[in-house]
This record gives C-alpha cells, structure tokens and sequence, in this order.
C-alpha cells in the first residue's frame, strides 16, 4: 500500500551537528538542493581502425585453389595468424620478379616451398624459432590425451566426423530440438561404431541445414550460415606455414583410438596450423550466435569447447585452435559486412525469432528466459562462470605472455559487425569500445596480430563493456522489444568513466564493479545484481529507478541521490540482500521508495527491517510502497526501515 510522507506514522530521529569526525551523525536539511550529479567526463572512449590492411577488405585473396601464391603479401589469411613466424619459420622461397600475384601490402614476397618429410625424420617444414612456446604447445597436446576420459574421448570424436554446423548447434540448450528442426539439419553419426578403430565414417547429412526457398521458415538462417563460409578456407594457411600436427611431433601425443582411421597419410597435404575444424566450427557459433543473441555466449562457448577436442582428439595443437578461433572471427566480420549480406542478416536474425517463437509456442518477452530454461542436467552451458571460466582458459591453454603484456588494443576493422544484434541499442563505436575494453591482455603466443583478432574475447564481449572510460552514455527503448527492453551486463567494469541511462529499458549490472565517475539515471531502470554493481562513485537518480536486487547489501561509496518522480526499488530478502549502503551524502526527497520481498521473505507483524544504511541526512521519501503489508517507514539520520505494522 502506498504512505504519503504526511501520514507516515514514522520515527524521526536527527542527531544534531556537531565537531565529532563521524560524518553520519551530520543532519541534512530537509528543504536544501540535491546535490548535483556527477560531473560529466571531457572525452568519450573511441577505438580507431588500426592502419593497417584490413582483412574484411582482402579477404577475397584467402582462395582454397591458390597454392603458389598463399603468401604473406598476397594473402590475408595467411597474414593474419602470421605471429606463429616468432615461434616458427616455415621452408619458403623468394618469389621471382616476373611474378604476377595480387600482392596486398608491404610484406615479404615469399612464398611455401615443398614439404617432404615428417618432424622426426630429420625433414620438417620449416625451423623452430621459440623452443619454449613449441615444446610447451606439443606437451599440451600430450597431457590432454594422455588424460583424457572415455567422455572427452567421445565428445572429441563426434566433433571430428559430424558436420561442425550441426555438432556446435547443441550449444543452443532448449532450443537445440527446435533450431535443428527448423534449420532440416540431419547427421549420420549418431553413435560411435563399434569398428570406429579400423573404419572411417564420414557425416553423409546436410550439416547446417536446408536453406533457400525449399525451407521458407528457415531458410534465409541456413543461407547466412553458408555465405559465412566464403573465402574462409584454412587451406592456404596450412600449405604456407607446414606445421605438423601433434602426434606427428611426438609419438606420446594419443590420437583418439576411433580416429586413426582418420589420420592423413600424407603429411604435405595435411597441416596442423591453422585448424580448420576450429575456424569452421567457431564461424557456425558466431553466425549463430548473430542470429539468436539470446544463445550468444553458449554458441560461443560451444565453439571454444570444438577446439578444445581438437586438442584432446590428439589432432592439433593449442596453437592450431588459437589461430583457427583467430581466422572464424575475422571471417565472420568479413561475411557478415559484405554488402551482398546485408539483407539477408537482417532476414536471417528476424527469422530466427519468428521460427524458433512459433517453434516453442513462446512470446517474444519470454524468449530469453526460454532460451535459459535448462539445467545442468539438460544444458551442460547453463552456468554462466563455469563458461567463463572456460572462455578464459581456452583463449590462451595456459601459455605465459612472450611479450609486452600492457600493449593497448587494437579493433579491426568492421568488428563491431559482431554486437549489432546483441546490443541493438549502442551505437557501432560504442559497440567497438566494448570489444576494446573486453579484449584479452598482450603479449600472448600468436595473439597479437596488428588488427587485433587475436585479442579479441567474444564471450566476454557479448556480456557488455569491460571498462567505462570517458562518457558511456546509453538510451534503451523498450518498445522495441528484445535486448533494447532489457538487458544484463555481466562483466566486471572498471576504469574512470561515468555512466548515463536514459530512455524506456532495463538494463541490470552483475559485476564485481569498480569504475569511478559514478553513475546517473535520467529514466530507464537500471538494476544493481552485486553489491558493487554502481562501482566506487557517485549515484544519482534524476528520472526513472533504481533497483536493489543484489544478494548482500548494495554499496554506494559517494552520495546516493533519487530526485523529486524517481523511484528507488528495493527486492529485501531479509539477509541483507535488496539493502543499500550509502558512503556519502543521501538526498530522497520527494522520491518514491517501493518495497517487495525476495526469496520467500515475509516478515510478521512488528518486525522492522533496515533498508539504507550510513548514509549522512534526514530527507524522506515522499510516497512509501510495501507490497502485501501495511508498513511505516523508519527515518534516523541516513537509515531508514520499515516496520511492519500488519
């Protein structure tokens, strides 16, 4: 029920001022200005294109048939993983100056010379540069198929012969059914076969789908799925850098016994670097991921987790994969802003919605949490850290920097193509910060291509900024439904910067939040997860709510301030969650406070329950709303709780 601060029956408590240091005992005066709010930055954060060339603009020179010229100044592929020269120098050749090869930047004409022979016959592809990084890449491969189980051994070997598209679309979870259904994907490897050890069976079934007209609900998906295969092809790389695969380096490297069959008996043919089931299987993820944002960072990990079984399957190395996951991202941002796609996305991602809804009998406003309706038992990606935790292990397979470790971040070029769908409401630099803020540390193996693909942490991206630095102004509208109505930021935030809300959204924080320049909302709502979900700064609420939902008490270092039509929200689970702490100056009046009890919670009669905390003032909310109870706010000098009268 609603309680007009005139008809509270409240205590008022004020201490009076005095010389002691304790700053909480200080009364406010009720009638005085809200402070203001916090002080907008001068600047707001950018990520320039890197000058350099870029892949999404020569990704036409990466062509599968093109053995002689897959070289560094003729093909973007190849250069794009090309930090593997620091730890490996494959057996080249100059190219004659009569040559005539579609050159592509100032690098070094050189091009693949033969490969005859294996690492251990004396012949190998090329010379080891960094004995260190290389011993370490091979022993990985050793450790995880010495100590793989029987489960690890059979996940590794349906991702070796089903169709990637198919294998990864288990990362959707609830929707997997309904996706495969609807996409009229089908695989004939359904069981490991008993002579799986002697005989090689291939996936016969349509891997991503059935696309065109002849699947007019699903079509459109299944041809963006396909065009994201263009000019994608590893082969080029595989011919230039001649980097054996695992086993071939060291006989205690395990090949999963039911993929024997499947080793080449050509090595010349049959490269390691870079892997081409990863770079397929991390493209399918990441287009679908594009497509059903709701499933971004699943389809992710799923892809992450295809590579990982390279590794275990005995197949490739962590280098291999690295790369591999390198060339996906960079060949998605390059199919998904070729001009020739741009319809077809947009038809791609409506359609999506439009199939799978209709699919699980679901309205657009519970699609989310249908898409997050599984658990552990039925959707081995429902726990958001142990994703994480597995995003940041696999970026790197515990390899130490090589290098400078504070290099600032680079964004290629068109990267931002990746977030348009998940984040419909930020604008296409802002979308680029968030990749910049997100990205991985320097100085890893491999890692830092002059774009910046290699640094790139899609995971952590599709989970919001990593940094506020300088203004971050946000407006979401809510009637345009999806992530534009409500969204989560789960990363932890930092920097100096200030955030500003507005508009009709919701938007929550569940970080472990450290940023600085405070926080401001002039409308929306925006949701405190964590107890440090508003970071160190100022709060100040001019329009709109503020919500505590955190699961131990929310704290705001500086002034906490909700203006006169404002809302501060409170969910009180009776365990110091849905609490506010307050460092500094507290400034209601004239707001609105609306509590409702979480977690099963129901306080009895006479109970009084502490709200707000530390906070220097006496200003009173001006409407009082307590679901399910007749309550009456308590004030004392900053506190403020509610008793429960019935």
């Amino acid at each position: 029920m609603k309680l007009h601060a005139t008809l509270i029956l409240s205590v008022l408590l004020v201490a009076a001022c005095g010389g002691g240091s304790d700053g909480n005992h200080s009364a406010i005066n009720a009638s005085a200005p809200p402070p203001p709010p916090p002080p907008d930055p001068t600047f707001v954060d950018n990520a320039p294109i890197p000058d350099v060339p870029a892949f999404v603009d020569n990704i036409a020179t990466n062509q599968r048939g093109d053995a002689r010229f897959a070289a560094l100044n003729t093909n973007a592929g190849v250069r794009l993983v090309s930090r593997f020269l620091d730890i490996w120098s494959p057996l080249t050749e100059i190219v004659d100056a009569g040559v005539s090869a579609p050159a592509v930047g100032s690098f070094p004409a050189i091009v693949p010379s033969t490969w005859t022979g294996l690492p251990n016959d004396g012949t190998p592809g090329g010379t080891v540069l960094n004995a260190a990084v290389h011993n370490a890449n091979i022993q990985f491969a050793i450790g995880e198929t010495t100590n793989r189980t029987q489960a690890q051994a059979d996940a590794a070997y349906f991702d070796d012969r089903r169709g990637k598209g198919f294998s990864v679309t288990d990362g959707m979870g609830p929707l997997t059914d309904a996706w495969r259904a609807a996409a009229q994907q089908t695989t004939t490897i359904t069981s490991i076969p008993a002579n799986a050890t002697t005989v090689l069976f291939n996936d016969t079934g349509n891997n991503i789908g059935v696309g065109g007209t002849a699947n007019p609900t699903f079509g459109h998906v299944v041809d963006l799925l396909s065009a994201m295969g263009n000019n994608a092809s590893t082969e080029p790389g595989k011919r230039f850098y001649k980097y054996a695969r695992p086993y071939r380096w060291s006989s205690n490297v395990i090949v999963d016994p039911t993929l024997v069959p499947a080793e080449s008996a050509d090595p010349t043919t049959d490269g390691g670097y870079i892997s081409g089931h990863e770079a397929e299987a991390m493209r399918d993820a990441l287009t679908m991921a594009y497509c059903l944002p709701e499933r971004g960072t699943e389809m992710i990990s799923r892809g992450l987790e295809l590579g990982e079984n390279r590794i275990l399957a005995g197949m490739h190395s962590p280098l291999d994969v690295m790369a591999g996951r390198m060339f996906a991202i960079a060949a998605t941002v390059a199919n998904l802003n070729n001009p020739a796609n741009a319809t077809l996305k947009t038809e791609a991602f409506q359609q999506a919605h439009t199939a799978l809804e209709a699919a699980t009998n679901t309205k657009p406003a519970a699609f989310f949490a249908l898409a997050h309706s599984g658990t552990l038992a039925t959707d081995r990606f429902a726990d958001f850290a142990t994703n994480k935790a597995n995003d940041i292990r696999r970026m790197t397979f515990g390899f130490t920097q090589i290098e400078s470790t504070n290099a600032p971040p680079t964004v290629p070029k068109g990267a931002e193509v990746l977030l348009e769908t998940r984040f419909p409401y930020l604008s296409a630099d802002q979308r680029r910060v968030v990749i910049k803020t997100t990205e991985f540390p320097s100085g890893f193996p491999v890692m830092d291509d002059a774009e910046g693909y290699g640094r790139i942490d899609t995971f952590a991206a599709f989970n919001g900024y990593g940094q506020f630095n300088g203004s971050v102004v946000v407006s979401m509208d809510a009637t345009q439904g999806g992530f534009s109505a409500n969204d989560m930021w789960r990363n932890d935030i930092s920097g100096s910067g200030k955030l500003t809300l507005s508009g009709t959204g919701a938007l929550q924080l569940t970080g472990n939040n450290s940023y600085s320049g405070g926080t401001q909302i002039t409308g929306a709502t925006l949701q405190a997860d964590s107890a440090t979900a508003f970071g160190t700064g100022d709060v100040f609420v001019g329009a709109g709510t503020a919500i505590m939902s955190a699961s131990s008490p929310v704290k705001v270092g500086g002034k906490f301030t909700v203006l006169p039509g404002a809302t501060l929200a409170m969910e009180v689970d009776g365990s110091g969650g849905g609490q506010l702490n307050v460092g500094g100056q507290l400034t209601l009046a004239g707001s609105t406070l609306h509590v409702k009890f979480a977690n099963g919670f129901a306080p009895k009669a006479g109970d009084t329950i502490q709200l707000i905390t530390g906070g220097v003032g006496n200003q009173q909310f001006s409407t009082v709303t307590v679901d399910g109870v007749n309550a009456s706010a308590v004030y004392s000098n900053g506190t403020v709780s509610i008793h429960i009268n019935s």
